[in-house]
């Protein structure tokens, strides 16, 4: 079934609106809740490994075995990044549409 054209003309206002001040922060704010579990459990990760020392008598076994130990640690760290990253940009858009609202405001008044 072909869309309506004020159907599609919705659709695409909706798709090309502004995120409110709120949406922004609140979105921030959960972005930032699961950074700081991401780096709780990094910091957690990192603890146990550094405190089991790897009992492998065998170099090849050993070299894996700290391949595979950074690896873990590292992807950590990198969602830990990408959230944190996304809660300071989401709160930079909250200001950002903030102020742009402001302005609209003052120059409409």
């Amino acid at each position: 079934m072909p869309e309506s054209s004020s159907e599609s003309s919705q659709s695409k206002t909706r798709s090309n609106a502004m995120p409110s001040p709120l949406q922004c922060v609140l979105g921030s704010l959960v972005a930032g809740g699961i950074a700081l579990v991401l780096y709780n459990m990094t910091q957690s990760i990192a603890l146990a490994f550094a405190n089991r020392p790897l009992q492998y008598h065998n170099v090849t076994t050993i070299n894996i075995a700290v391949a595979v130990r950074t690896l873990v640690v590292g992807l950590s760290a990198l969602g830990t990044g990408i959230f944190g990253l996304a809660a300071v940009g989401l709160f930079g858009l909250g200001i950002q549409v903030l102020i742009g609202q402001v302005k609209q405001r003052s120059t409409v008044d």
